[in-house]
Order: structure tokens, then sequence, then C-alpha cells
């Protein structure tokens, strides 16, 4: 598993960590079982805490991403469908709030922007 840790980021470094181990989930590229490395390999990789790297497995089975076996490490958990859908209308909502606040600066209004959207998705809205 890559996970790249940016020290020019202003998000902190468990978060930089949550942030790609759940995206990489809700892609599929890591599946439901898979292990993810212990606590102590992933920081020694990262050349981070084992707090930080534990922080970021905390808040990742806080979230129902992953879970951990006792004696055996931190594993991927079954996907729930409708956390993952929420998580994409999170996002959907955010980039459309982010083009509705920059239309007035382009001029445009609502139903310029359903337009852009049914070019976009090629059919009409009804």
């Amino acid at each position: 598993m890559d996970i790249v840790i940016s020290n020019a980021s202003d998000r902190p470094i468990y978060e930089q960590i949550y942030a790609q181990i759940k995206a990489s989930i809700i892609s599929g590229s890591l599946r439901e079982g898979d292990m993810l490395p212990s606590i102590r390999a992933l920081a020694k990789d990262l050349r981070i805490s084992v707090i930080t790297t534990k922080r970021a497995y905390d808040e990742l089975e806080r979230g129902g991403y992953i879970y951990t076996v006792s004696g055996k490490g931190c594993f991927v958990a079954e996907k729930n469908r409708e956390l993952i859908r929420e998580e994409h209308l999170a996002e959907i909502e955010r980039h459309l709030q982010a083009a509705a606040e920059l239309a007035p600066a382009c001029g445009l209004g609502v139903s310029d922007l359903l337009e852009i959207m049914q070019t976009i998705c090629g059919e009409e809205i009804k």
C-alpha cells in the first residue's frame, strides 16, 4: 500500500493517512478482508510516530472502514453500501456548492448550470 505524507500539507499526518486508506477502500483498491500493514510497520515505513498511525487506524475503525482482530491485525471491513453512497453524495454536494458559488462570477444562473449538467450527462433533465 502506497501512502504519501506531505509535510507541507496543512492537514495533520494522521488525517492524510486516514484519507488515503479510506479512498483506497471506497475505490475498491483495498477489498473486504484485506489486511492492512501493522501499526508499527506502517509507522516505520512512513518514518512517523506509532501514535500517529494508531490514531489514523482508530479513526478508520470508528468510521466502520476497518476492524481489528486482537493478535492478528487490522482488516478492511465489509463495505457498507449506504455509507459509501453517503460519502459520494457528500462529495457531489461539495462540488455542486463550489459550482454554485463560482457561477455568479461568470454571470451564470441556475438554468445555465442545469444546461451544463445536461451537456455533461448527455441527457435532458426533467
